[in-house]
């Protein structure tokens, strides 16, 4: 559109606004006549979807439907007026049936059309008053609708003067703190007692959304709109104020910052005439004055001053000032002289141990003893550095904090899982951008104290790479011969780590450097036993996971054989980790039925578990009823600890081989080969012709093949087996054995001997053969167990020989073969 055409379209505008504006009181004067007997009339329609027309309200409308202008037309040919109506679904191009349109419309004055480019036209409106929409009398060509007058009276009342009230001060909240409503617009309200007319004018005045508008239109109740109007109104006026507020706050900061660098420029000028120096200098007088009153040795303050003289001869916005600001921090933040005392009562400390931990003897002992040696020379200056090895889940990193608390010190841990840079241990040199000093050091910081219980969490899982090696770093601080002088990288001075109690733990031993591991006192945590776990369920796992679950003991309790079943098929493990999420699980279910009114109380043993655990996970071994040819019970240790291990041979004719299944590894194949050559070294023993050996095969084969085996142990439970299957001799199932062989029938000692004797006591088996050499091992065997079990000593096979075959001689009288019962020929 050129300028001449948009100014000649504005002059056109001016006109008719002023035309409307002196009839304005024409047009809200229309003859009674118009309006049929039953209070009806009928006008064209007009749609606009996006535009909302109040009474009193003038407007320009872009006429862009063409059915529009048929309207606008039809009303400007006819003088009559016409009903702007507002379909319900602005999509809808052009609604013909009353459900299509919200019930109520607006009577409105058209003033004449303008036509605009594209065939488009504008026109000026002015809403006259409310209508209700009662019929569709004509579809085409102009849409036109019948009409009833909506009766908007309202009775003077005490409520209605309160409600005005009430408007008219919302209203100017509004209007005070929104600058974009006109100055005059709070007069005008002012001077209007119309109820109906002020919910109108406010409507169209204050910032609303175009939903809010509508909906005080479509209210024909001028009490109710005027209610609605002041909830809408009470809304806007809060968010208004919370805008006010956040723009005073923004402005605030503003000037604050602008006041404080007039200051900061004042009272550098200030200082600069009296000769005082800048707030830089002052910062450096008050880490001078740190310095000096800090608890360092004189080589740690005279390195800390050297660093702050070089600071005080640099640029104050030098990025070297940061990089030594920050080395100073950490000089002063680090303990160097601060201790703890300790506690050195040994019964507050037995006390601690046994409260939060179950068992584990050999560490409690370890420290006592050393808090004995500490209460005997207070100034021992060697700390030990113990290493727990076990299993996950036997308390190794819990039991620190436990320690630390018996001691009365600081308890901090790091974890060395994964860590294969020497830097982390060592820290940084302070030429690289973004140093900091090693993880000792800043757990140090962290400790606030030279004297923390450090633990060394996953010692074993150390890496090393191109970076170096991580465990040759550990070195010097697990060695209480030279950590009294740690050099970090980072800090270039020596610190005292001599005063350190320091724990590591691990899995294994194997993947620790031998150098390492000869620095450190090896505790192993060897897992606990069925007795034990019961224990420490009850008097720990389950009281916790009781209350983390929101359950009662009177809501809840579990039975000793329950738990016992729930240890035995549903956890395997040296440790309780496991144990203690399956009893947080059945904790779980019954929180679940108790919350949904199924119950108030439950028990669960060892026959209703399965309904809260499903099916179990794992099967133990099952102790044979009768004796059996060629199948006898070793005894195994793993990293879950003592199991059961069935050994089975079988003898049929071939070429006097030795087969061996069930995945056995490299060491039991070699027993088997020992224990093998001791039988046929002592066939005439067994009155085993030396031909036999030529014309019989021999098959050994452990169950649960699927599980790898290994190590020397089995060997006396191999030559039993064997000497079983050819002498065609029963073997006693209520016996189980342990113990390696050599070629001469002696049986040596073997590890995992208390294990070992408490899965036998867990299967039910009465007689245990174990080495002579391992009687000692008796003693860490529980009371119970060793009451309910007979143990035999052995020195050799012919120890062993008698106990197994139930005092028989093991001969050979025929031919070894079993033969086959009718029933089995009969198959």
């Amino acid at each position: 559109m050129s300028e001449q055409d948009y100014n000649e379209e504005k002059d056109s505008y001016q006109d008719l606004v002023s035309s409307l504006s002196q009839r304005t009181e024409e047009l809200f004067r229309i003859p009674d006549a118009e309006v049929d007997e039953d209070g009806t009339f009928l006008a064209s329609i007009i749609i606009l979807r996006n535009s909302i027309i109040f009474p009193r309200m003038i407007s320009p409308v872009f006429i862009e439907q063409q059915e529009n202008f048929y309207a606008i037309q039809y009303a400007l040919e006819n003088s009559k007026t016409a009903v702007i109506m507002m379909p319900k679904n602005p999509d809808q191009l052009m609604p013909t049936k009353i459900r299509d349109y919200y019930h109520v419309g607006m009577e409105i004055a058209v003033g004449r059309l303008i036509s605009l480019p594209e065939n488009n036209y504008s026109t000026l409106i002015q809403g006259r008053r409310r209508v209700i929409l009662q019929k569709i009398v004509s579809k085409s060509p102009v849409l036109i609708g019948k009409f009833v007058v909506n009766d908007e009276e309202v009775d003077e009342s005490k409520r209605l003067t309160a409600t005005l009230r009430t408007t008219r001060n919302l209203f100017e909240r509004c209007a005070v703190l929104d600058k974009k409503l006109p100055e005059e617009a709070l007069p005008f309200v002012t001077s209007i007692n119309d109820p109906s007319w002020i919910a109108d004018m406010i409507a169209t005045t204050v910032n609303i959304s175009s939903e809010k508008r509508r909906n005080i239109l479509l209210t024909l109740d001028p009490m109710k709109r005027l209610n609605l109007l002041n909830r809408y109104l009470a809304e806007e006026a809060e968010v208004l104020e919370l805008e006010s507020k956040i723009s005073k706050k923004v402005q605030n900061e503003v000037d604050r910052t602008q006041r404080e660098y007039y200051l900061r420029e004042q009272a550098k000028a200030i200082q600069d005439e009296l000769g005082e120096g800048d707030i830089f200098n002052r910062e450096l007088n008050e880490l001078r004055t740190r310095i000096e009153e800090a608890e360092f040795n004189d080589d740690v303050r005279q390195v800390a001053m050297k660093e702050l003289e070089r600071v005080a001869m640099m640029a104050p916005m030098s990025p070297e000032v940061g990089i030594s600001r920050t080395y100073i921090d950490w000089l002063l933040d680090l303990p160097w002289k601060k201790a703890t005392e300790d506690n050195l009562e040994i019964k507050n400390a037995e006390d601690i141990l046994d409260r939060d931990h179950y068992g584990l003897k050999k560490t409690k002992d370890r420290i006592i003893e050393y808090i004995a040696v500490r209460s005997l020379k207070p100034k021992k200056e060697r700390q030990p550095i113990l290493c727990f090895v076990g299993p996950p889940g036997t308390g190794k990193t819990s039991i620190g904090k436990s320690i630390a608390e018996a001691l009365g010190r600081k308890f901090v841990r790091i974890s060395l899982g994964g860590v294969t840079d020497e830097a982390e241990i060592r820290g940084h040199r302070r030429t690289y951008i973004g140093a900091l000093p090693g993880r000792i050091i800043q757990t140090m910081k962290r400790a606030g104290t030279i004297n923390p219980v450090f633990m060394l969490d996953e010692i074993d899982k150390l890496g090393s790479d191109y970076r170096g090696d991580p465990s040759s770093a550990l070195l010097e601080v697990l060695d209480p011969e030279q950590n009294n002088k740690f050099a970090d990288h980072y800090l270039e001075v020596d610190y005292d780590l001599s005063k350190v109690m320091f724990i590591t733990t691990a899995n294994t031993t194997s993947t620790i450097p031998e150098a390492l591991l000869d620095r450190m006192e090896v505790i192993e945590f060897s897992g606990y036993v069925e007795e034990e776990k019961l224990q420490i369920a009850k008097d720990y796992l389950l009281v916790r996971q009781i209350e983390e679950n929101g359950l009662t003991n009177e809501q809840f309790h579990i039975t000793d054989e329950g738990i016992i079943k729930l240890i035995r098929e549903y956890t395997y493990e040296s440790g309780v980790r496991n144990l203690e999420r399956e009893l947080g699980k059945v904790c779980r279910k019954v929180a679940r039925r108790v919350a949904g009114k199924e119950g108030e109380s439950y028990t669960v043993t060892d026959e209703n578990l399965a309904e809260f655990m499903g099916p179990a996970y794992y099967f133990q071994t099952d102790k044979e009823t009768n004796d059996e040819i060629g199948v006898v019970n070793g005894l195994a240790w793993t990293s879950n600890g003592g199991d059961t291990l069935k050994v089975e041979a079988a003898v049929f004719e071939g070429k006097g081989s030795l087969q061996i299944t069930g995945q056995i590894g490299d060491v039991m194949q070699e027993s088997a080969q020992a224990a093998f050559s001791y039988v046929r070294s002592h066939a005439k023993q067994f009155n085993i012709k030396p031909a036999w050996f030529e014309k019989y095969d021999i098959h050994i084969h452990v169950p649960e093949g699927a599980v790898p085996k290994d190590g020397p142990s089995a060997g006396v439970t191999l030559a039993s087996a064997i000497i079983s299957a050819i002498t065609n001799t029963e073997a006693k199932k209520n016996t189980a054995m342990t113990g390696e062989i050599t070629l001469r029938g002696n049986v040596l000692p073997v590890g995992g001997i208390r294990e070992k004797l408490l899965a036998a006591h867990r299967l039910g088996i009465k007689k245990v053969l174990i080495p002579e050499k391992n009687m000692r091992d008796l003693e860490e065997l529980p009371a119970q167990a060793k009451n309910d079990l007979i143990i035999i000593p052995i020195k050799t096979m012919d120890d062993v020989i008698p106990h197994i075959f139930d005092g028989k001689e093991p001969k050979m009288k025929s031919s070894p073969v079993r033969k086959k019962t009718p029933k089995e020929k009969a198959v």
